[in-house]
């Protein structure tokens, strides 16, 4: 209980307050705000304060799903490699500390790295020395992007979890924004180095509420540097004066932190480092005339000697907290069209200034992976989270580019990884507290169970079958199979709803899963069908546990891809081995045709995606509509593919807590004794994905490979191939083949 200050020591309160107090006490309503300070100590002299506000942050602690490991920028054969590229040399990758792209939620993620495994990894490295975000602090922000396909830009809309996390975070005004970026700078800076510092990227719509927030989450006193990033912007004429610049705002975690002095060459220095000057007396208040070598009366004057020539200081003078940075140019090489994304030369300025090589930053909304590629340039280590799927791969993309570009000028690169709280994420909706009975755990957890098969078949608008031990429900006269939470759907499942099918003489069904198994399809589609029954196997979205997306009915169950791709061996070499890429089907739908034909202008038009196809609507100025089908060829679809030559080398590794602290501390955080409580590995299951060979569309370049450079084994034997597509919304797709060489 807080003590009373001395304001409530000095006021005495009446008869009738004390009544009123307890009235209002026993009938549950809020005490007038006076009280608060009269009667609590509450050193505070300022404070933002917002509905619901609270200090309770997450605390879930999840292991990170590894999927991708990216070492190599791009394997290419070399009969005979050179000596300066041997390990260590140039151009190659460097030890110790490998690079975090997260796709997820950042308040599970910030949690699980502030208490989870990875906590160790960070701390071995040095500690989080830096962090830059740049929230979505746009009331009006749009995520979606377009997308080039088959000569025409289609407009791709965000995902349901990106348009309610972005869009709708602002649904209940500003006070649900600053809710959301409170929690997670609180996470931020239990996570950071006691020599840390943060940036926050914001504009005149939020920089009050966030300088507020951050005076009181790392307290006044660490407050720095409040930089003004200006501009040229130019918009219609009103009343108002043109807004020109974003707020950059600077705190530390603690009294000392990395400062390195940069300098810049301003508009009125220019001059003065192009021109010298004539150091004399008599010509001028200052004493000083402009050198022009190319004037004769100059050329006497220095003769005489009495003269001396001086140029300016070239180094410039110390950065000031107002920086003149413009957009980046629309034909530059680091422009990727995506909405949010900031020039690199703002953000290598607050990695110069905060951080120094070899030291960790983290962009924990990092959109476009600008820190990312900013901070593998300046030769720091990085962690990269974003929730859209969609960031990640332009991000990943970015980042092999970068890579790419180290490794051909000879200078080392880190490898990275993707990870994603995926799987476990799912697990934790099932969880049921550990300390009850074995009866009560069991109830609890098929009570848990029963309510997430009636979460996914309403988000699948089915009705639920009350009656039968095998399926669910039924939509559309398909019968319903929901697969495990927390497994992927194998052979087995799959062959058990055929023979369930044909017990009830039915002959449609669908399979709704998280996962399924690589290489089932569409061989056991085909088997299906030869015995006479109809399987659809649909991939259930994770925005299915949003409740506002499901009652929205946003929530869209997307049809399986396929991918066909065939081993082309060597008939010189029986150790060398390439892919072709063959085929790729996608049944990716964004929206209804005739809700678009509905809403459509005459003498307009637009691109939907469709049942797997790109359409451009059209309506004349008559009302006439017209389809036409924009993906000739089923490449138009594939934005991104790689290879792992011998997928089952890695396994994937994830550390589960083994010990916890005798107060009763979190797994993974160090103990008031200073231990650092432990964890056990643990074999999943599944292998990582080692990207050896990836070819991709970038702006400038749009075209594709659709063979690999050869690989040559090390012995002869049976390997298994893995092929992975990423089409041109983000979604990946994943195939296995098994090969023998020599």
């Amino acid at each position: 209980m807080p003590r009373p200050t001395d304001n409530a020591e000095r006021y005495e309160l009446s008869e009738q307050e004390k009544r009123d107090l307890i009235q209002l006490i026993q009938t549950g309503k809020p005490l007038p705000e006076k009280y608060r300070f009269l009667l609590f100590a509450d050193k505070r002299e300022v404070e933002l304060v917002w509905s619901g506000k609270t200090r309770d942050i997450c605390t879930a602690v999840l292991p990170f799903q590894t999927l991708e490991h990216i070492d190599e920028p791009r394997k290419e054969i070399r009969e005979v490699e050179e000596p300066s590229l041997a390990l260590g040399g140039g151009g190659r990758q460097s030890r110790d500390w490998t690079n975090k792209l997260i796709w997820g939620d950042n308040k599970l993620i910030l949690s699980s790295l502030k208490s989870g495994a990875l906590r160790r990894q960070i701390e071995d490295a040095g500690g989080l020395k830096l962090i830059y975000i740049d929230p979505p602090f746009d009331v009006g922000a749009d995520f979606s992007m377009d997308v080039e396909i088959g000569g025409e830009t289609f407009h791709k809309k965000p995902n349901i979890l990106e348009e309610i996390a972005y869009r709708d975070t602002w649904g209940r005004g500003a006070d649900s924004f600053i809710a959301m970026l409170y929690e997670r700078l609180i996470l931020m800076k239990d996570l950071m180095h006691k020599d840390a510092g943060i940036y926050v990227h914001c504009d005149w719509r939020v920089n009050a509420f966030i300088r507020l927030i951050m005076d009181e989450i790392f307290g006044k006193d660490r407050f720095n540097n409040e930089v003004i990033w200006h501009y040229e912007k130019w918009t219609a004429s009103s009343k108002m004066l043109q807004k020109n610049h974003d707020n950059i705002i600077h705190f530390t975690k603690g009294p000392a932190w990395t400062f390195n002095e940069q300098r810049e060459i301003t508009d009125n220095l220019k001059e003065k480092y192009e021109r010298g000057y004539l150091i004399g007396g008599g010509y001028g208040a200052t004493g000083l005339v402009v050198y022009d070598k190319d004037n004769p009366k100059v050329k006497e004057l220095i003769a005489t000697g009495k003269y001396q020539v001086v140029y300016a200081d070239t180094s410039g003078k110390p950065l000031s907290d107002v920086w003149r940075i413009p957009f980046i140019n629309p034909v530059a090489s680091e422009r990727l069209d995506y909405p949010t994304q900031k020039p690199e030369t703002l953000i290598e300025r607050i990695i110069r200034i905060s951080s120094n090589p070899g030291d960790l930053v983290a962009d924990f909304f990092c959109g476009s992976g600008t820190t990312a590629a900013v901070a593998e340039k300046l030769g720091r280590k990085w962690i990269a989270t974003d929730l859209g799927k969609f960031g990640i791969h332009t991000t990943r993309k970015r980042l092999i580019g970068v890579q790419r570009e180290l490794k051909a000028a000879g200078k080392n690169f880190r490898a990275f990884e993707v990870l994603n709280l995926g799987r476990y994420e799912r697990q934790a909706y099932l969880n049921v507290p550990a300390n009850l009975s074995a009866k009560r755990r069991a109830d609890a957890l098929a009570r848990k169970e029963r309510e997430y098969r009636e979460l996914i078949l309403r988000a699948y608008r089915a009705s639920p079958l009350e009656n039968d031990a095998f399926f669910h429900g039924q939509h559309a006269g398909r019968l319903i199979a929901i697969g495990p939470i927390n497994l992927p759907v194998g052979r087995l499942f799959i062959e058990e709803v055929i023979v369930e099918c044909r017990k009830r003489g039915a002959s449609r069904a669908d399979i709704l899963a998280f996962e399924f198994e690589m290489g089932l399809f569409p061989a056991i589609l085909e088997e299906a069908k030869r015995k006479g029954i109809d399987l659809s196997p649909k991939t259930i979205p994770p925005e299915v546990f949003d409740k506002r997306a499901v009652d929205k009915g946003q929530v869209r169950f997307a049809d399986i891809a396929y991918i066909d791709a065939a081993p082309r061996y060597d008939k010189k070499n029986k150790l060398a081995l390439s892919i072709e890429l063959t085929d790729f089907s996608v049944f990716y739908s964004q929206g209804f045709v005739d809700s678009v034909i509905a809403e459509l202008k005459e003498g307009k038009s637009e691109v939907v995606c469709e049942a797997g196809k790109l359409i451009k609507i059209a309506k004349d100025k008559n009302g006439v509509i017209t389809r036409e089908t924009l993906t000739k060829k089923w490449t138009d679809w594939v934005d991104y593919w790689a290879v792992d030559f011998d997928y089952q080398s890695r396994k994937e590794i994830i550390k589960v807590p083994r010990t916890f602290g005798a107060k009763g501390e979190l797994p993974g955080m160090v103990t008031a004794d200073g231990e650092f409580l432990d964890f056990e590995e643990q074999w999943t299951g599944s292998y990582i994905f080692e990207n050896e060979w990836q070819s991709f569309r970038t702006r400038q370049n749009r075209e594709l490979d659709l063979k690999t450079t050869r690989h040559i084994y090390e012995k002869a034997g049976g390997y298994v191939v893995a092929i992975k597509v990423i089409d041109i919304f983000g979604n990946d797709t994943m195939t296995l083949i098994p090969i023998n060489v020599g």
